[in-house]
């Protein structure tokens, strides 16, 4: 049985399993780096990163929010005319206390005579437009709280003083001279408020200017007595109600 198991054709067989497996060549070492070249370090993984998102483009612009509203083409040309647009919006990029604009419409100007606002000088046309503002955001309810008379831009509460009062859900304005009311809100963001008013604020004594014309016929004419009704922008008669 033996020698039928190693018959003269196994041996063969073996040796040349044996001879092909231990002819396999070893497998070659990674070839050497010529004397004084550093090994190429491999780039870092590329981590990509979000894009950031788009810059904040400022506080916003007084103009472009009465423009969008309408009905505001007066009080518009009277900021800018002033330089006021540019003053409130450096304002409101770098004041912490934010700003109320109580903005008179189209409608509130034309209750004005005719030219009364050419009247006013450069300094009385700023001083008008500060007399609209409040150094600080207002939100509604807030005005319950506010301590009268509040500080308006154009200065201090005894020669400007603006009294904000609340019946029911009405806020009610008045200069000692003009009342008014909060018609609606045009824009709010907790930093800047816009409440339209169908009034121009107008303080006790800011009165108009005479032009050199007008003088010069006064001096020839009798004189009139002074009386609110005699001041060429008081003309409606819900404003003189309010003064007499």
């Amino acid at each position: 049985m033996l020698k039928q198991l190693f018959s003269p054709f196994l041996f063969p067989l073996i040796f040349l399993c044996c001879s092909t497996a231990f002819s396999q060549p070893p497998a070659q070492a990674p070839a050497a780096l010529p004397p004084g070249q550093a090994p190429v370090a491999l780039p870092p993984p590329v981590v990509q990163s979000m894009a950031p998102g788009p810059a904040s483009s400022g506080p916003p612009n007084i103009t472009a929010i009465l423009e969008k509203a309408g009905h505001f083409t007066t009080f518009i040309r009277l900021l800018r005319s002033t330089k006021m647009d540019s003053d409130i919006y450096t304002q409101l990029n770098t004041s912490s206390q934010g700003l109320t604009v109580f903005a008179p419409d189209d409608y509130a100007f034309g209750n004005l005579s005719a030219g009364a606002l050419n009247a006013y000088n450069d300094d009385q046309k700023s001083q008008l437009v500060k007399f609209h503002l409040i150094s600080s955001y207002f939100s509604l309810p807030e005005f319950q709280t506010a301590s009268n008379p509040v500080s308006t831009e154009a200065g201090t509460k005894v020669e400007y003083p603006l009294n904000v009062t609340i019946s029911g859900s009405q806020v009610n304005l008045t200069s000692g001279f003009v009342n008014t009311t909060v018609s609606n809100t045009v824009y709010t963001d907790g930093h800047l408020a816009v409440y339209a008013v169908d009034q121009v604020l107008l303080p006790k004594h800011f009165l108009v200017t005479p032009s050199p014309a007008l003088a010069k016929s006064e001096k020839e004419s009798p004189s009139v007595p002074v009386s609110i009704s005699n001041i060429p922008w008081v003309q409606s008669s819900e404003m003189r109600a309010v003064c007499c």
